[in-house]
Parts: C-alpha cells; sequence; structure tokens
C-alpha cells in the first residue's frame, strides 16, 4: 500500500501566528500515528515561517521506531540564526528520508522541482552525504522532468513529483493531460531505478484519481488540504479517509 505521510507545516503556522505551544505538533502527530498514516513529513526553512529546528528534534524522538520520518528542505539554504542549515538538523536526527527541494525565502509553498540535467552535479556531495548518514534521499522534481538516470548514479533512491498543476487541472475539470505528463514521468523514474513519491495539493477529491495512474506509487506526502479537510471532519477522520483512498 502507498505510504501516507502526513506534513505537520500547517499546524505549526496555526501555532506561530498566535505564540505559545498551542496547537501542538506532538499532539497532532501522535492523533495521525494513532488513525494509522506511516509517516510524518516536517520542512523546516531558514525563515523559521512554520517548523522550527526545536520541533524537528522533539518530532524525531516521538517518532522515532514508530513511524517514517521525511524532512524536507533546500541543501543550499546557508544556516541562519537557529537555523542550523539542512544537513546539520539530518545530522542530529537521523530521519528516515530526506526529501531536497529548491524553495527559497520568496516562494510562499514549494513550486517546482529540481533540473535534474542542470543540478545533479552540485548536488551530488550533499546526496553522498546524507546517504553516509543512513538517510533515503528523494528530489522534488516537475512533472515532465527526465534525466533520472543521473539522479540514480547519485545515490537518489527516490523522486517526488510535484502535484500541483495536476491538482489545478483537477480543479478545473481537466486533469488527463496533467495526469498523463506524471504517468509518464513517474514510468521514467521507475525504469531508472527509482521509487516515486508524490505531494503537493493532493486532497480527498483528487488522489484516488492520482493513485490508480501511477502503479507502484510508494508515497503521498500531503499537508496543507488534509489539515483543512480535518478543521471540518477531525485529525482523525480525516487521516483515516486518505488511508481508505490509498488501499
Amino acid at each position: 500500500m502507498t505510504l501516507l505521510s502526513v506534513n505537520l507545516n500547517k499546524i505549526a503556522v496555526l501555532r506561530n501566528s498566535r505564540g505559545g505551544d498551542e496547537p501542538d505538533l506532538c499532539r497532532a502527530a501522535q492523533t495521525c500515528i494513532e488513525a494509522g498514516c506511516g509517516g510524518i513529513t516536517v520542512h523546516p526553512r531558514p525563515d523559521l515561517r512554520h517548523i522550527r529546528p526545536d520541533d524537528v528534534r522533539t518530532l524525531a524522538t516521538l517518532l522515532r521506531g514508530r513511524v517514517e520520518y521525511n524532512i524536507e528542505g533546500n541543501p543550499f539554504a546557508p544556516a541562519r540564526g537557529a537555523y542550523p542549515g539542512l544537513i546539520a538538523l539530518v545530522r542530529e536526527v537521523r530521519p528516515t528520508q530526506v526529501t531536497l527541494v529548491p524553495d527559497g525565502d520568496g516562494q510562499l509553498t514549494s513550486d517546482h522541482g529540481f533540473d535534474l540535467r542542470r543540478d545533479t552535479q552540485r548536488l551530488q556531495p550533499l546526496v553522498e552525504a546524507l546517504c553516509e548518514l543512513g538517510c533515503r534521499v528523494s528530489l522534488f522534481v516537475d512533472a515532465g522532468s527526465d534525466g533520472f538516470e543521473l539522479a540514480r548514479a547519485i545515490g537518489v533512491a527516490r523522486v517526488e513529483i510535484y502535484t500541483g498543476p495536476y491538482a489545478e487541472a483537477f480543479r478545473a475539470g481537466e486533469p488527463v493531460a496533467a495526469l498523463e505528463v506524471c504517468t509518464a514521468t513517474a514510468q521514467r523514474a521507475q525504469k531508472a531505478g527509482l521509487a516515486i513519491n508524490a505531494g503537493h495539493d493532493l486532497s480527498q477529491a483528487n488522489l484516488g484519481t492520482f493513485k490508480a495512474a501511477i502503479p507502484g506509487l510508494a508515497e503521498v506526502s500531503i499537508g496543507h488540504a488534509l489539515i483543512g479537510e480535518a478543521l471540518y471532519q477531525g485529525l482523525d477522520v480525516s487521516v483515516r479517509r486518505y488511508l481508505q483512498i490509498l488501499r
């Protein structure tokens, strides 16, 4: 079955908007685990807009030996203030998976992936360092990407397909073309020996169609839609509904 990793960034956004410790990230993670999710995702950024380094450390203690821990981030973003840099943070907590994303402070959210033909050479030493720490490495890529053999050659195990354009097309009632691009991308990556993750704007409405089109889909990372749906349904119920879709 495809693993569901729940992204807790939006819980942290709500907490940070008021200060203090509520809503509590660990309580949210515990609720998701008890509902059956297979992983927790966080995306610490240098600007500390949501997940903070101390959150990463606290969650590592809670999750260890229970579910997969996926840390997303830009490996090229330098240390700043309380943010020690992605590699340094990973070295501390040793997550199951590190998803490398080429985002910057000016982006509201991750909205594009790496160009593998252009970026693989500079990614290589970072991927090697993460592999030496025992982490599985995934790269965030756009639907339509190629160059997957280059990524596999430097030790990358997975790619995460950016599904924002698919979700937008689904909302517009015209998902077929965008879904075909995702499917073809997954096939090229799998042929190169990479497993397939996916994420961004996947929801209860569009996940089933996407899952059916991608045989062997290893993992989906879902945060924004799931937390939004949880406002109406409850967090436990929302996680369980996603798991039912993935079954």
